[in-house]
């Protein structure tokens, strides 16, 4: 995708250019153009590059300073539960021990200052978050955490505290790319010819050399972002700020994009914004009691095709969540651009199942999410703002049949 501005012209009109046909359509391209203006507009800090894209530094698990005391934030988005309270190794799991305190926005937070918790909150150290609300209390996984385990033994996921020593060194920029895109599309876990889940380290010495020998410049890597049921093939997303484990560490991670650009690979991310694993134990369904805190509430906030849940764009903290999760990946890791799924079931109030989309009149009117677009065009436009040559894909499979029903974990 280009940059918003670029694409649609000034008013949202500059798709004429391209395509005729659409002049009858004209006002409502601008209409739409005007909403993500608005939606622009009202974002936390109003603009891309303050607040709105940095929640992952805020919310979650942070290194700051507290009344001038060095330690770790931990700060969460629950506008309707009754009470949190953050459990892990540290605290040998008891509830209660370290509670939150709510602000008038529905943020919870709690400082844990080093001189107390340095050795105890360590790196890799077990966490989660006791959620009290009004359908009962239960430990939840924070959701801007950066690391997810399962337990080998009860096959549970919790949060880590992800906190190296050592900051990645990285040691090549991103390639140029001289021509068109020749992008390999690739599972990490099961590129391997061993019959098991492969690794972000056997990727990058046995699978990465090989693609750029044939003369690939591109790898799209599926499956990045933690999910709870493997064969989802990464689409049911639970923490969309952990790297899968079940490859390997975050800096395992950065070692094969890395590599992937000393090759001459640009690399990009295959991410997951079109809807979320519907697992309360594991991800954000229901996290402060609701089913409507980051998504729509009832019907419309289900797939039913996918059993999955959907997001709702119009709401600033989710905006907040995603944009910042856009801005993550690709300054953290150094993706070069960013494929997103399932922009069809985004779009449209019937995700696409059984539309046969037969004229231009199906892709305007009132079977359009406005928010959902607008949301697309503020991913797009952050993207490109931060690199002006990220590479941004939309996956729309309008008028296709069905898609498959994805099972998920219970």
């Amino acid at each position: 995708m280009a940059n918003a501005s670029e694409l649609s012209g000034s008013d949202g009109t500059g798709l004429i250019a391209l395509d005729p046909w659409l002049e009858s359509f004209r006002e409502r391209l601008k209409g739409r153009h005007d909403h993500f203006l608005w939606m622009l507009s009202n974002l936390p800090s109003g603009n891309l590059l303050g607040s709105a894209s940095l929640g992952h530094r805020y919310f979650g698990l942070n290194r700051g300073v507290s009344d001038g005391k060095a330690g770790v934030w931990y700060r969460e988005w629950a506008p309707e539960a009754l009470a949190l309270s953050l459990v892990g190794d540290f605290n040998g799991w008891v509830r209660g021990a370290n509670p939150l305190v709510r602000d008038e926005w529905g943020v919870w937070s709690t400082f844990l200052p080093d001189e107390i918790y340095a050795d105890r909150l360590v790196h890799q150290s077990r966490v989660k978050v006791n959620v009290a609300t009004s359908i009962g209390a239960s430990d939840r996984i924070p959701a801007y955490i950066r690391r997810a385990v399962q337990d080998p033994a009860t096959q549970a996921f919790s949060g880590q505290y992800w906190q190296p020593d050592r900051q990645y060194s990285w040691k090549h920029d991103s390639p140029s790319i001289d021509g068109g895109l020749r992008i390999y599309e690739a599972h990490v876990g099961m590129a391997q010819e061993e019959g098991k889940v492969g690794s972000f380290r056997e990727f990058t010495e046995k699978t990465l050399p090989r693609i750029a020998e044939i003369g690939y410049n591109a790898i799209q890597l599926m499956a990045v972002m933690e999910h709870p049921y493997y064969g989802s093939f990464g689409y049911l997303v639970s923490n969309f700020f952990a790297v899968s484990s079940r490859f390997g560490t975050p800096e395992e991670l950065k070692e094969l994009i890395d590599a992937a650009h000393g090759l001459g690979l640009r690399v990009i991310m295959d991410i997951v914004h079109s809807h979320a694993v519907k697992n309360t134990e594991e991800g954000l369904n229901r996290f402060d009691g609701t089913d409507h805190q980051y998504f729509h509430a009832g019907g419309r906030g289900q797939h039913v095709a996918w059993d999955s849940m959907l997001f709702d764009y119009g709401k600033p903290e989710v905006l907040r969540f995603l944009l910042s999760n856009v801005r993550y990946w690709l300054e953290e890791f150094r993706f070069d651009g960013l494929r997103f799924d399932g922009v069809t079931s985004m779009i449209y109030l019937d995700h696409g199942l059984g539309h046969t989309f037969s004229t231009y009149d199906d892709y305007f009117g009132g079977n359009v999410d406005e928010d959902a677009v607008g949301y697309l065009k503020l991913a797009n436009d952050l993207a490109h703002t931060l690199n002006p040559e990220a590479i941004t894909i939309a996956e729309d499979v309008s008028g296709q049949a069905p898609a498959v029903r994805c099972p998920r974990v219970v």
